[in-house]
C-alpha cells in the first residue's frame, strides 16, 4: 500500500503544482487514499521531496530527480573548476584544490554519490577523504579522472 502511494505521490505532483501538505492529502483521497496529515508529512520526508519555486513567488512539491540533473551538472562543474591533483596513501584519498575551494569540492564530492566515501575534511585547499579500502581508492580516482578529463575528441590537456 506504502509503495502504490509514493507512486501516486509522485504522479500527483509531476501532474499538479501541489503548494502544501493538505493540498497533496486532499489529492491523494480523492484518488481513494484515506491518510492523515501525519502520514503525508512522513511520505514528503520518505520521498525527499523538495519545494521549488515555479512562478510568482510561489513553490510545489518536486521529486529530487527532476532537478538532479541539472545539480548534478552544477557539482560536476565546480568539481573540475576547483580540482588541481589527487593522490592516494593506502586508504586516504588526498584531493588538492584551488585555494578557497576546498569546501566547495568537498561538497560537490558528497552530493556525487562517493559510497566509497567514509567521510572527509576540507581545508583551504586540501581534502582528505576516509575511504573503506585501498581498491577502493583506485576505483574512486579512476572515476573521479574520468569526470575531471575531457573527451579525447575535445583536443584539453589533461590535469593531474
Amino acid at each position: 500500500m506504502k509503495s502504490a502511494r509514493h507512486a501516486k505521490i509522485l504522479e500527483i505532483i509531476r501532474k499538479h503544482n501541489v503548494e502544501t501538505q493538505e493540498e497533496l492529502m486532499e489529492r491523494l483521497q480523492g484518488e481513494g487514499y484515506p491518510v492523515t496529515q501525519a502520514t503525508v508529512s512522513r511520505d514528503i520526508r520518505e520521498l525527499n521531496l523538495v519545494k521549488v519555486a515555479f512562478g510568482n513567488g510561489r513553490q510545489k512539491y518536486a521529486g529530487r530527480d527532476e532537478d538532479q540533473e541539472e545539480l548534478s551538472r552544477k557539482y560536476v562543474r565546480v568539481f573540475r573548476d576547483g580540482f588541481r591533483s589527487m593522490d592516494m596513501a593506502q586508504n586516504i584519498l588526498v584531493i588538492k584544490t584551488v585555494p578557497g575551494m576546498a569546501m566547495a569540492v568537498a561538497a560537490a564530492l558528497d552530493t556525487m554519490e562517493c559510497h566509497e566515501i567514509v567521510g572527509s575534511i576540507a581545508g583551504d585547499d586540501t581534502i582528505m577523504c576516509a575511504i573503506r579500502t585501498v581498491e577502493e581508492t583506485a576505483a574512486l580516482m579512476k572515476r573521479l579522472r574520468r569526470i575531471i578529463e575531457p573527451p579525447e575528441d575535445a583536443g584539453s590537456v589533461k590535469r593531474e
